[in-house]
């Protein structure tokens, strides 16, 4: 299984326009070869370069930025400023959105993780990133990953 980006290559740097520099919408993404045994797939986009500030006074290490679950299995694309079809997750701002890159300080790294699993989740909207990834436990069935870079222009 992959997931891919037609804005940038793995390892690259994201294009402004999918931050808060730019129109501040999701990138395009394509899923490719997901199992035919998968229920449901889920997406999460997050951030472990955020600064000891930002860890002290949210309690956390890595800032959470999109968090999509029970996905339909034959999705195979998400439309630029759309969100995939699913349940929508609450980011670390609290917003159950896509929130974008904006890092405060320098180059940060932007994993995008794709989990296959073999059955739906029973999560409500708005469930976090830790209750989506206690929930998928024992039952991925596959994963991918992506990974973007961006610098904000000072």
């Amino acid at each position: 299984m992959k997931i891919e980006s037609v804005a940038f290559a793995h390892n690259e740097l994201i294009p402004s326009k999918y931050t808060c520099d730019g129109e501040n919408i999701s990138l395009p993404l394509h899923f490719i070869d997901v199992p035919p045994q998968a229920q449901s797939l889920a997406l999460i986009m997050d951030d472990p370069d955020i600064p000891l500030a930002a860890k002290q006074s949210y309690g956390i290490e890595v800032w959470d930025h999109w968090v999509v679950f029970n996905i339909p299995p034959t999705t195979e694309e998400v439309l630029e400023g759309v969100n995939p079809a699913g349940v929508l997750g609450k980011n670390t701002r609290g917003d159950i959105a896509y929130g974008s890159p904006c890092p405060p300080d320098r180059e940060h790294r932007y994993f995008f993780k794709l989990y296959a699993l073999d059955t739906m989740l029973n999560l409500q909207e708005g469930a976090t990133k830790h209750e989506v990834e206690l929930a998928m436990q024992g039952h991925i069935i596959a994963q991918a990953g992506l990974i973007g870079k961006y610098n904000r222009k000072k």
